[in-house]
């Protein structure tokens, strides 16, 4: 009963952010069918990201297969595919064939570099993408080398959550004029967008151009990570001065030098201190002393921990799925509650085809010629 019930997606098989927005269309309650090649590699039940739909496997090198792709694409509301520009063109799908097929089909395309532009057709990763947005130079410690923060900017940030949100907007307008429209998704464009705070305050000279130089880049000392008596960690986020008074009354520091909260010059010093009052308690002695309160604390807590903290296990933050443990949608409703629509399962085409409206004949023909 998600907030997407009733509407039909088209998921072009990918990689990675592809199969992670057709992931969230499907949370949100989409029925998604996706199209992979003809013998592609069934997904295991450990690959989160492609649960919740079904898969067509069509052999694109045949006109029937094409012809069916494209009767599919006909009874959608939107199609989402990442492929380099021009590969769905030589497919036989592309944007104008399937326009002009469907009105108003919202036919998103997720690329790194985007549709156009001088590197649009070269290949590239989500580093890639982030290095050229600003992104990555600010991510690292002070005097080292920029780390990559997963691939979570670019490809999930950058694409595919911006891919969901363009295009559910074109959705909603095409409710309104009857007329569908590309939505040219490209991970630099996002990631950018991602940065629009650190640009503001770059603009207004608050933010210094150099790695854990700043208040939420590891610069500060109220802003870090610290090691643990035990070597685990801890995140301390004591912003605001009645946080930062509570950090200080929390860790029973009374130095007076950490009275100069916002002296840049200071910070190093006061990390080096910070770290070795950290270090003489374990993370579980500073759960039991910070968590919960208005230091803005939390454990830095492994894959494996994650699902199991008291919090998390509470907001049921994790589900497990056919013995898998693995994220729960989100965002939540009070209404339209969102679920996850079933595990990852092998290719059907004759369930799948049928479920889209595809006749017995239709089937059996596509069948015969070897399209499936």
């Amino acid at each position: 009963m998600g907030p997407l019930q009733g509407i039909r997606i088209v998921e072009f098989a990918g990689i990675g952010p592809g199969p992670f927005a057709a992931m969230l269309f499907s949370d949100m309650g989409a029925e998604v069918v996706r199209i992979d090649r003809k013998g592609g590699r069934q997904p295991a039940k450990t690959e989160i990201y492609t649960r919740g739909r079904g898969t067509v496997q069509l052999d694109m090198k045949k006109p029937e297969a094409v012809e069916a792709a494209q009767k599919l694409i006909g009874r959608a509301d939107a199609l989402i595919e990442g492929f380099r520009p021009g590969v769905m063109e030589r497919l036989g799908v592309g944007p104008d064939v399937c326009l002009k097929r469907n009105p108003k089909l919202v036919y998103g395309r997720m690329t790194g570099w985007g549709q156009t532009g001088p590197l649009a057709s070269a290949a590239g990763h989500d580093i890639n993408y982030i290095a050229l947005t600003g992104a990555l130079h600010a991510i690292g410690p002070r005097g080292g080398r920029p780390v990559p923060p997963l691939n979570l900017v670019g490809d999930f940030g950058g694409g595919a959550l911006y891919l969901a949100f363009g295009v559910v907007c074109a959705l909603l307008e095409a409710q309104r004029s009857g007329k569908g429209q590309v939505v040219d998704a490209a991970m630099t464009d996002g990631a950018a967008s991602l940065m629009s705070m650190f640009y503001a305050m770059t603009a207004m000279g608050i933010w210094k151009d150099e790695r854990s130089h700043n208040m939420l880049d590891g610069g500060a000392h109220f802003y870090d990570t610290y090691e643990t008596k035990e070597g685990k960690h801890v995140a301390i986020g004591s912003i605001e001065p009645q946080f930062y008074k509570e950090l200080m009354e929390k860790t029973g520091i009374a130095d007076p030098a950490f009275a100069a909260q916002m002296d840049r010059d200071a910070w190093p010093a006061l990390k080096e201190k910070l770290a070795a009052v950290i270090k003489t308690k374990t993370r579980d002695e500073w759960d039991a002393i910070m968590q919960g309160s208005d230091v803005c604390y939390a454990p830095v807590l492994s894959i494996a921990e994650a699902p199991k903290h008291p919090h998390n296990a509470a907001r049921k933050t994790f589900v497990e799925i056919d013995g898998v443990v693995q994220p729960a949608p989100a965002p939540r409703f009070s209404r339209t509650v969102a679920e996850v629509q079933g595990a990852p399962r092998p290719a059907d085409n004759h369930a799948m085809l049928a479920a889209w409206g595809f006749s017995e004949d239709e089937i059996g023909a596509l069948s015969g010629s070897g399209a499936i």
